[in-house]
């Protein structure tokens, strides 16, 4: 297998671990829950490839980290059918939970092979994919009647257009079966180039996704066994933000004057646009309490109310605020109490008896 360039992720060398000083390290580590690790098995594009060389093929295998600390480093390499080895590559990425990546590797060949890919995690935990398999056959791959007629290769082109994104759908048209070699512009520039084998004729597929507005035109082009090119089709991407939106209020209760002791209660509205989960929680005098959770599952704008309840037996004041995760936090409202004593009622004084004369 010729040498092969490296598509995808930064790869950087891991580091190695040795000596006799780290043992207390490798020990206590190993006391440590250690993420979960899988590789799927490579995919070639084109996988059996046959037509006029040299040729890219690339391989993309999928690598899955069940993380268990807030930062994780992944290091892996491509293992390939003949022996040979990639460079040690690594990424980190932060957060735990389940992540899913995508790692690439882009070879040229310029004769016939067969062979496979693997890819081997090395950290953080080791672990090596199934072998995806591939071949190569060099020449034109029609028939001898087929090569004396001048081959005829066609292509026409329209745009879905999306959420912030456009699928551009290329129809490759062929006389026979034949491989066609294709290319996707965009707004004049190359942006995709690939080989597909045609039977009368195929789909083929490009998605646009920019992070902004977008437009222009794309056209698909045919580079081999004849050139050709089909219409310029014309798109508009738009890219509202369509995320939900949280926002929140409270209000106090009025002033409190009477007996003690008393009840008073805070209220406040969460508000929310489409399906979303939203944590919340009371700050109180300054002090944060719990984090609470809401769900949101309908569409447009949807409120919830909530409430915080304040009891005392003296006069004074308390502040509620309700403070949203990853969001705003409302202003700060004041509710009062005076406590009135009740007066101490004066006794009514007892009427003096009367002297009875003596007879």
């Amino acid at each position: 297998m010729l040498a092969t360039m490296a598509v995808g992720m930064l790869a950087t060398p891991a580091a190695a671990v040795s000596g006799s000083s780290q043992a207390g390290k490798v020990a206590s580590a190993a006391a440590k829950p250690r993420p979960a690790v899988s590789a799927g098995t490579p995919k070639a594009s084109p996988a059996k490839y046959a037509g006029e060389c040299p040729v890219n093929v690339t391989f993309s295998s999928k690598i899955k980290v069940k993380a268990v600390k807030s930062k994780t480093t992944v290091a892996y390499r491509w293992l390939r059918g003949d022996g040979s080895k990639g460079k040690v590559k690594s990424f980190t990425f932060r957060g735990k939970g389940t992540k899913s990546f995508t790692v690439a590797e882009k070879a040229t060949f310029k004769g016939d092979v067969k062979g496979w890919q693997a890819i081997q995690v090395l950290a953080p935990r080791g672990v090596k994919s199934s072998k995806g398999y591939f071949s190569v056959s060099c020449g034109s791959g029609e028939d001898d009647h087929e090569i004396k007629s001048p081959p005829r290769v066609s292509a026409d082109v329209w745009v879905d257009e999306g959420n912030c994104e456009a699928t551009l759908i290329g129809r490759i048209h062929a006389s026979g079966t034949r491989w066609v070699h294709y290319r996707w512009v965009v707004n004049g520039r190359v942006v995709d180039r690939d080989s597909v084998r045609v039977d009368g004729s195929r789909k083929v597929f490009h998605v646009i996704r920019p992070r902004d507005d977008f437009r222009g035109w794309a056209s698909l082009e045919i580079v081999g066994p004849v050139e050709a090119s089909s219409n310029r089709a014309y798109f508009k991407i738009w890219c509202k933000d369509t995320s939900p939106k949280v926002w929140a209020s409270v209000d106090a209760p009025t002033t409190y004057e009477g007996t003690c002791p008393t009840t008073r209660t805070f209220s406040g509205v969460i508000s929310a646009t489409g399906r979303t989960t939203v944590k919340y929680r009371w700050i109180t005098n300054g002090v944060a309490g719990d984090w609470k959770s809401l769900y949101f599952g309908g569409h447009g704008t949807q409120s919830e109310r909530v409430f915080d309840s304040w009891t005392t037996s003296v006069s004074g004041e308390s502040k509620r605020a309700i403070d949203i995760a990853g969001g705003p936090t409302t202003g700060t409202v004041v509710a009062k109490v005076v406590c009135v004593v009740p007066p101490t009622p004066t006794p009514t004084p007892s009427p003096t008896p009367s002297a009875t004369p003596s007879a």
